[in-house]
């Protein structure tokens, strides 16, 4: 597993992170012994950053992962956080530190920021992480996004060290360009000092049938630190190990994985609120005959729009 600096961050960090969303309830939801044993068996072979948030709700998933690993301590934890006030950025480190078990957290990020003017209304909570990365709570500051505006941003602020964007090959999910605009904003950044930890290299599941050609866009493309792979099994995580070692994947584990497909799936008991519609960031759902329905193309099944569901309506299957 090749080891890289996170910028002019002082984390060394593996090529490959362990995207943490797809084992909890907003996708997979899968047994806490058995989602803790998936992140056990990446450790394991090297990969030493995982992603989480607080909206995923893995938590307790990452926790039982760093009982069972005798190197927890050589675990990068990256997390974030929608709140924009001080106070409520305050308490979501708080809460991350208790349910993690953990004294410091490596990365902590402002969530999915839109634009400029996101990241103006959330000064306070970026204040919030500068003073808790003081205080030695978290170890860099961070941002997520689906934004070139906000990559270009973020080029140009001093306090934040690691962007989190979205990176695929077609540009599934940017919401302001396309992929050569992502290209070029993210260049930009790597060569301003920021760390880059990259997400949704397989367009949230859309580019599956093209896995090798997906893997080989980001893994060639020379302005990446890190990139975050969602994972729910362990056959899962030694293909994409062995694909980041740049090994030949096992036969077997080939044949388990190729036929595996997932969709957003909407029960019937959906009331048709809309909350989800007016959530989802890729305006991939819609209302019709008082029903949820899916824009299969659009989808990137990121799970987000589940966490707004008050029926718990929505899975990933």
């Amino acid at each position: 597993m090749e080891y890289i600096r996170l910028g002019d961050s002082n984390l060394l960090v593996s090529k490959l992170c362990f995207g943490s969303l797809t084992i909890g309830p907003l996708q997979s939801n899968l047994p806490l012994e058995e989602g803790a044993n998936v992140i056990l068996e990446a450790f394991n072979n090297g990969v030493n950053i995982i992603d989480t948030a607080k909206l995923y709700k893995t938590y307790p998933y990452i926790k039982r992962a760093l009982e069972l690993y005798e190197g927890r301590n050589n675990i990068i934890i990256s997390s974030k956080s929608y709140d924009w006030t001080y106070d409520g950025m305050k308490e979501s480190i708080k809460e991350a530190l208790r349910e993690l078990n953990v004294d410091s957290i490596g990365i902590f990020m402002m969530h999915e920021q839109e634009s400029r003017l996101t990241l103006k209304g959330h000064q306070e909570a970026l204040r919030c992480l500068v003073d808790a990365k003081k205080a030695g709570l978290i170890k860099a500051v961070g941002v997520s996004t689906h934004a070139v505006e906000v990559v270009e941003a973020i080029s140009q602020m001093g306090e934040v060290d690691v962007i989190h964007p979205i990176f695929n090959k077609r540009g599934l999910g940017i919401i302001d360009g396309n992929i050569e605009d992502m290209k070029n904003a993210i260049e930009l950044a790597f060569k301003s000092g920021k760390g880059i930890l990259a997400m949704k290299p397989l367009g949230g599941g859309n580019l599956i049938k093209n896995v090798d050609e997906a893997f080989e866009f980001v893994l060639n493309y020379p302005y990446l630190h890190s990139i975050a792979v969602g994972m729910q099994s362990v056959e899962e995580v030694h293909a994409n190990i062995s694909r980041f070692e740049g090994k030949k994947i096992d036969e077997e584990i080939i044949n388990r994985l190729k036929n595996k497909r997932r969709k957003l799936h909407v029960e019937e008991w959906c009331e048709g609120c809309g909350d989800c519609v007016n959530n989802c960031p890729n305006d991939a759902l819609f209302i019709e005959d008082d029903i949820v329905k899916v824009k299969r193309e659009k989808c990137l099944l990121c799970g987000y729009c589940s966490a707004y569901c008050k029926n718990f309506c929505l899975k990933i299957i």
